[in-house]
């Protein structure tokens, strides 16, 4: 059997870069999707792999047409998805009273909507013991009004886990949020390899005992 592949969508230098290498390190085969050319190519050349073993494609989350091809080429490239991270989110820093509603609707189609647009692409690549797993945050419990889309954006994607895996669960596919409770550091509990650590242990979850949301606290 051909070694299992992890497409990580919203690739960048912090936690989902780290998820990616910790699973390239596994023996994985990785997926990269990302916006920034730049930032995917770093990635993926960081990432020591043998053969094809990485493999990257650039496209905007929010743009449906492109997403979902760009999802469906990495997978078809590698015949098959055993985890799909969805990693992205959109940071505006506008509180309840300046925030319009094209800005909200704007960021909840890259933290939440796009979600739907990666997990419908790559179900057909999906089979029974495949993962999803989402980066979630504390904004979900305890928003920044200084930020208050973020908040929205992760109350949003947690709950829509919890229907993704509803939907899924009987094919054998389940789906977690892994909800970061501090602050990103470069030192500490809450390093994006911690963090990515903490994402890969929920992927792997007792089926048995399953949870949708999994907080990390360090």
């Amino acid at each position: 059997m051909s070694s299992p592949v992890v497409i990580v969508v919203a690739a960048g230098p912090g936690v989902s870069g780290s998820v990616a290498r910790l699973l390239a390190s596994q023996g994985w085969r990785v997926g990269l999707l990302g916006s920034d050319e730049g930032a995917v190519r770093e990635l993926a050349d960081s990432i020591p792999s043998a053969d094809d073993g990485v493999r990257w494609a650039v496209a905007d989350v929010t743009d449906e047409p492109a997403a979902r091809a760009a999802v469906t080429r990495l997978a078809d490239g590698f015949g098959r998805i055993d985890l799909l991270h969805f990693n992205p989110s959109a940071y505006r820093g506008s509180d309840p009273l300046q925030l319009t509603v094209d800005e909200l609707l704007a960021d909840v189609a890259v933290g939440v909507g796009a979600l739907l647009t990666s997990v419908q692409a790559a179900r057909p690549f999906m089979s029974d013991g495949a993962r999803i797993t989402v980066t979630g945050s504390m904004a979900a419990d305890e928003p920044s009004a200084g930020a208050a889309s973020l908040g929205v954006q992760k109350a949003g994607v947690r709950n829509l886990v919890h229907s993704v895996d509803a939907r899924l669960s009987a094919d054998g596919i389940r789906a977690v949020s892994v909800t970061v409770r501090g602050v990103l550091s470069a030192e500490g509990a809450f390093t994006p390899d911690r963090v990515a650590a903490a994402i890969v242990a929920a992927a792997r979850q007792d089926p048995s005992a399953w949870r949708t949301e999994v907080p990390y606290s360090g």
